[in-house]
């Protein structure tokens, strides 16, 4: 099997336990080895010293490379600009820049960066090619767009402003992973695109979740969910099933890695990653 990198990807907790939790869980998949670890932004911009303070806290725990994830919203230049300078001096050399979920009460206008493209080329100009640079793409489709070429548009814009990479959003349907990479190959898109891969760990929120960022979950698998949510034991034994599985078929694929959105626990993907392969027991 080629390498495969992996990644992990955490949130900002709000508080001291919350904070003391996930170095813990940090450190447990540390020792898988990632490639790097990933720090949400806070909605609307307002985790502007939660998440560098995670991704301080956890890079020197860990001494895992750690990426902070930069939001269009609520993002003036000035403070993008200190926001980098802080980030090369504590020797960051990754970012995930995204447009960022734009508040109802205002819109894309009232911000310099319209664009997660806009933001790459800014960050590019401002710091050369100091950043590892990771962008979003959606295998389905964004929940604003209702065109795949219009999206697929977006995406080289991102992509011909310097990002290196590309992380999706989740999916549990393979042929769409494959076809999107297929669809990125005609129109000139040539980076790494990594599935993000989200462990099944409650029925309620993950529904709910993927209403809300537009990931589909198909119908047999949310059928299935649904049947097995009063009993946890089969509830788990049939999610693990389906992520592995959802991993193995995508490896097989001949994905570059795989970026499990982790909500800040270490166990589902260390057992999923334990299943494939990709590391030694550390039970």
């Amino acid at each position: 099997m080629t390498h495969t990198d992996i990644s992990f990807e955490f949130f900002p907790p709000k508080t001291a336990l919350g904070m003391d939790n996930l170095l813990q869980t940090a450190q447990s998949l540390a020792a898988t080895s990632p490639t790097y670890f990933s720090v949400t932004f806070g909605a609307a911009g307002s985790a502007q010293t939660h998440t560098p303070d995670t991704v301080f806290n956890i890079q020197e725990n860990t001494s895992i490379s750690t990426a902070p994830h930069i939001s269009c919203v609520a993002a003036e230049k000035e403070m993008i600009k200190t926001l980098l300078e802080k980030y090369i001096h504590k020797n960051i050399s990754r970012l995930v820049v995204l447009r960022g979920d734009v508040p109802a009460h205002t819109s894309t206008q009232q911000h310099h960066f319209q664009f997660a493209s806009e933001l790459v080329q800014f960050i590019r100009e401002e710091t050369n090619n100091h950043f590892h640079i990771a962008v979003a793409c959606y295998p389905e489709f964004h929940p604003q767009t209702t065109d795949l070429k219009h999206s697929l548009f977006h995406f080289k814009e991102k992509v011909d402003a310097g990002a290196n990479a590309a992380i999706t959003q989740y999916f549990y349907n393979t042929d769409a992973y494959f076809r999107f990479r297929d669809s990125c190959e005609k129109v000139a898109i040539h980076i790494p695109i990594i599935p993000g891969i989200m462990p099944i760990l409650n029925y309620e929120k993950l529904t709910a979740f993927s209403k809300a960022c537009g990931a589909e979950i198909p119908r047999w698998l949310l059928y299935r969910l649904e049947s097995y949510q009063h009993d946890h034991a089969a509830f788990s034994a049939f999610s693990e099933e389906v992520i592995y599985t959802l991993c193995e078929t995508l490896l097989k694929g001949g994905v570059p890695g795989l970026h499990f959105y982790t909500l800040n626990k270490a166990e589902p993907s260390i057992k999923i990653l334990d299943q494939l392969g990709l590391v030694s027991s550390i039970y």
